[in-house]
């Protein structure tokens, strides 16, 4: 018994030994990593960018040890890491098995420098393994801005806009700019506008004048910059005029929100012949919801304007008001898209209370078109004292099931012709030369300037916006 105890003991002695020296058997090797340069691209100053993800590896059989690895700035950098799921700005002796890996996560949040030129911040993760220092380079383009904030949720105006917002840095909106009741804003061409998560421009009784220009457009857009965000929608609210006073936009190309366009009426202060908002040689492409959407006695005129690919509607009229487009492109082309490119419904329940109002509107010269059977869609009750019906429909190309046209449609339509874009997919609107829509408009509806969006004098005209 005491001898076979004895060997017994012996074995165990002699596998805790192996199997200690096996565990303690490190590689001599080095890592090697999945990129050796990880690059941000343009971050805002005090807006954190996304994470990104380091892959590090050993590709040895035996398990590795990572003496160190240092945020060479240390808690100074304006980058932030993680390794192995713990933050920090220094990590000791982490081990990776042979043939495996582990991830650290990288972002940045750049600090304000009243600078009106982009700069690039760097820094480097230094790795020491084995006595050998290996590191990989972080850099960041990053750009200062004018801030806008209210906290609406909270009640806090912090930002009551008006004047004119200087063009020579980028504007950045949190939670929302507001230009409150009595003044005027005017943001000149070339203005850069980002938005945050639901943030949004108000127009609070009013007025709102945007002054873009060809070839140095006024731009909206969410403030993610990377190109992971480049397409995608909802990424900020948009611009809500709320019982504004006649406002004007030229030359704006918004994308990417939620509604591109949000009218509210209220003409209580506005003659019958104004229009709430005018809007000329502009883009509204890619939004959540709706392109413009108008509520409630809102009125709108657009010439030269192309609303696209927005994954409702891309015009709505809902409960009346008044509208009129004049060379326009109003178009689906969202695969998301459930509704039509251009919809009316004059009415709203709400609380078991039903809204009804008139609708006035005017579409001449333009194209309606996109991948649904019908692009023009309406829904509307006016056998209603008071109540009325106001739609005159001339010298467009539309899509649409021609089974039911109703009256208000002219007999000078072209209906169901693909109007040739050169790429829709890209919002590359020009007409290929084969397009029918080619020297159809009517001159007697003529632009503002008998110029289309390029500034182009095209006699006689084509019908939409270019």
């Amino acid at each position: 018994m005491n001898k076979l105890f004895f060997f017994s003991f012996l074995i165990l002695l002699i596998s805790l030994n192996i199997s200690c020296k096996k565990n303690n058997s490190f590689s001599k090797n080095h890592l090697t990593f999945s990129t050796d340069t990880l690059v941000f691209d343009t971050v805002f100053t005090t807006i954190g960018s996304t994470t990104k993800q380091l892959k590090i590896y050993n590709q040895d059989n035996q398990p590795i040890n990572i003496e160190s690895i240092k945020l060479m700035n240390g808690i100074n950098s304006p980058f932030r890491i993680n390794v192995n799921g713990k933050p920090g700005v220094s990590f000791e002796n982490i081990r990776i098995e042979g043939n495996d890996s582990i991830y650290s996560f990288i972002d940045v949040k750049l600090a304000v420098n009243n600078q009106t030129n982009p700069l690039v911040v760097e820094d480097e993760i230094q790795f020491t393994t084995n006595g050998k220092k290996q590191s990989v380079h972080l850099a960041v383009w990053g750009r200062d801005v004018y801030y806008h904030y209210s906290d609406l949720e909270n009640g806090t105006q912090l930002d009551l806009n008006e004047g004119v917002w200087p063009n020579d840095k980028p504007h950045l909106i949190y939670g929302a700019a507001i230009i409150d009741e009595g003044k005027s804003l005017t943001i000149p061409a070339g203005t850069e506008v980002y938005l945050h998560k639901n943030a949004r421009l108000i127009v609070y009784k009013s007025t709102l004048n945007i002054q873009g220009e060809l070839n140095n457009e006024v731009t909206f857009q969410g403030d993610r910059l990377e190109a992971d965000y480049e397409n995608v929608t909802n990424q900020y609210y948009g611009i809500y005029f709320d019982s504004a006073r006649p406002s004007s936009i030229n030359y704006l190309n918004l994308k990417n929100g939620s509604i591109g366009i949000h009218m509210f009426g209220d003409n209580e202060q506005n003659s019958p012949s104004d229009y709430t908002l005018t809007i000329t040689n502009s883009k509204i492409l890619n939004n959540g919801y709706y392109g413009i959407f108008t509520y409630r006695g809102a009125s709108l005129k657009a010439e030269n304007t192309i609303i696209s690919q927005n994954e409702s509607f891309g015009f709505l009229s809902l409960v009346g008001g008044k509208f009129h487009f004049n060379h326009c492109n109003i178009l689906g082309y969202n695969s998301a898209n459930q509704n039509q490119a251009f919809g009316i419904i004059n009415y709203f329940t709400e609380n078991q209370l039903t809204y009804v109002s008139s609708v006035d509107g005017t579409v001449t010269n333009s194209i309606i078109y996109g991948y649904n059977v019908s692009e023009i869609g309406f829904d509307t009750l006016s056998n209603i004292n008071g109540i009325q019906i106001s739609l005159n429909f001339q010298r467009n190309l539309i899509k649409k099931d021609t089974s039911k046209i109703e009256k208000f449609y002219t007999n000078n339509h072209i209906w169901n012709l693909s109007p040739e874009f050169e790429d829709f997919i890209t919002h590359k609107y020009n007409l290929k030369n084969l397009s029918p829509a080619i020297g159809k408009g009517d001159v007697t509806f003529p632009y503002f300037n008998n110029l289309n969006i390029y500034g182009q004098s095209i006699i006689p005209p084509n019908i939409g916006a270019h």
